[in-house]
C-alpha cells in the first residue's frame, strides 16, 4: 500500500525524521492560506498522486507569496497529473502540499527496501539526488553505497555513520544523519514498510539534513496490525477495479489488452499472458484468484473483467490442486449465469478432478469452451475474438 508525501512525512515526524515545514491544502484558497502562515520567501506546492516523476510533469511548482501558491494550486486541484509513472491517464490531484523553502546546499539519496539476495533490509545511499537511481546505477554505480541491517541486532550506529562518510558529510551534518537513518530504519521496521524512498535528501546551509520528498510503501499483508496505516489508503488513487478485487482478496492489475484473464497462481498467470501474446493478441489484465477460489471469487472476478469495455473474450486458467476442478467448475458456471456473459468465454482445467469438472462445463448449457492445453486455450480465445 502506497501513501501520500504529506503521510509519509507525518510519520516521519513522529519518528524523529527531519522534514521542512508543510501544510496541505485542498483549495487555491486552503493554499494561500497556508503560504502565508509558512512565511517563507517562497513555497513549493505539490500534488499529492502516487506516481513519482512529479517534478518533470508540472506537478511541483515553486512560487513566491500566497497569491502565487493559491494559482499554482488552482491549476493543479482537479486535473490528472501525468508522469511516467503513470498510465496515459494520469492520477487525479485532489490535494496539494505547501511546503516552506529551504538553503539547500546539497541533493542526496536515500532509500530502504527489502534486498532478496540477501533476505535482509537495505539501506541505500547516493550523492547523486534527484536523478532515478537506475539511471545512477548504469552510468554511476560506484556512487551507490549499501549497509545491510542484521535481523537480529537492527541498524547499528557505525552503519549510519559508514553512510554519512560516504556521503560527504561533514562536522554536525554527520550527527543529524545519523539521527535521521536511525530514525527511519525504527520507522521501517515498526510500521512494516516495504519501501522507504527519500529523494531528494538534502542538506541545508545550515547543517540540517531533511527529507525533502518521502515515498513510503507499506507491506499489505501487515496492514490488519496498523490500522492507523491502512486508514491513509487514498482510493481515489487506484483503478476502481483493483479497489473493488481487493474486498474479494484477489490480485488484479488492468492492462491494455482486449483478453481478460482469470488464473490461479501468479506464475501461471504470468504464462497464461505470454501465451496470449504468442498466439497474436493482448491481455486486458492480469488476475490471480489464488489457491482458495469459491464460487464467490469467481464471481467477483468475473465481474470485474467484464467491467473493462475493452474485453472482447474471456480466458480463464485453472490447475486444481488444493481447490479440486469440479468445485472450480461449479463456480464458474454459477458466476458465468450470475454475470450474463456474452462474450466468447474459453476455459482450461488441470489437476484434481478434472473430468469431473470438464463434465459440468459440458452439461451446464452454457457457451463455454473448453480447452485441453494452455496453448489450445490461448489459440481458442484469440480466434474467437477476432
Amino acid at each position: 500500500m502506497n501513501i501520500h508525501e504529506y503521510q509519509a512525512k507525518e510519520i516521519f515526524r513522529t519518528y524523529g525524521v527531519a522534514v521542512p515545514p508543510g501544510l496541505l491544502a485542498k483549495s487555491a484558497e486552503e493554499a494561500a492560506a497556508a503560504a502565508k502562515e509558512l512565511a517563507t520567501p517562497v513555497v513549493v506546492v505539490k500534488a499529492q498522486v502516487h506516481a513519482g516523476g512529479r517534478g518533470k510533469a508540472g506537478g511541483v511548482k515553486v512560487c513566491k507569496g500566497p497569491e502565487a501558491a493559491a494559482d499554482a494550486a488552482k491549476a493543479l486541484l482537479g486535473t490528472n497529473l501525468v508522469t511516467y509513472q503513470t498510465d496515459a491517464k494520469g492520477q487525479p490531484v485532489h490535494a496539494v502540499y505547501v511546503e516552506g523553502g529551504i538553503d539547500i546546499a546539497r541533493e542526496l539519496y536515500l532509500a530502504m527496501m527489502l534486498d532478496r539476495s540477501s533476505g535482509r533490509v537495505t539501506i541505500m545511499a547516493s550523492t547523486e539526488g534527484g536523478m532515478e537511481i537506475e539511471e545512477v546505477a548504469k552510468t554511476h554505480p560506484e556512487r551507490i553505497f549499501r549497509e545491510t541491517i542484521d535481523p537480529a541486532v537492527g541498524l547499528q550506529a557505525y552503519q549510519a555513520r559508514n553512510l554519512a562518510f560516504a556521503l560527504k558529510l561533514k562536522d554536525a551534518e554527520v550527527k543529524n544523519a545519523v539521527a535521521f537513518i536511525t530514525g527511519l530504519a525504527r520507522m521501517y521496521h515498526e510500521k512494516d514498510c516495504a519501501m522507504v524512498e527519500i529523494n531528494p535528501l538534502v542538506v541545508t546551509k545550515q547543517g540540517d539534513v531533511l527529507a525533502l520528498d518521502g515515498k513510503v510503501a507499506f507491506d499489505d499483508n501487515a496492514l490488519y496490525r496498523h490500522k492507523d496505516v491502512e486508514a491513509l489508503d487514498d482510493t481515489t488513487q487506484h483503478d476502481p477495479r483493483e479497489t473493488e478485487a481487493r474486498k474479494y482478496d484477489l490480485n488484479y492489475v488492468g492492462l491494455e489488452g482486449t483478453i481478460g484473464c482469470m488464473v490461479n497462481g501468479a506464475g501461471l498467470a504470468m504464462a497464461t499472458m505470454d501465451i496470449i501474446k504468442l498466439k497474436g493478441a493482448a491481455p486486458a489484465n492480469f488476475l490471480d484468484v489464488g489457491g482458495g477460489a469459491d464460487e464467490e471469487k469467481v464471481t467477483a472476478a468475473l465481474k470485474i473483467i467484464l467491467a473493462d469495455t475493452q474485453v472482447k473474450g474471456i480466458l480463464i486458467n485453472i490447475f486444481g490442486g488444493i481447490m479440486k476442478c469440479d468445485t472450480i467448475a461449479n463456480g464458474i458456471v454459477a458466476a458465468a449465469k450470475a454475470t450474463n456473459i456474452q462474450i466468447p468465454l474459453v476455459v482450461r482445467l488441470e489437476g484434481t478432478n478434472v473430468e469431473l469438472g470438464k463434465k459440468i462445463l459440458a452439461d451446464s448449457g452454457l457457451a463455454i469452451t473448453p480447452a485441453d492445453s494452455l496453448s489450445d486455450a490461448a489459440e481458442k480465445i484469440v480466434e474467437a475474438t477476432k
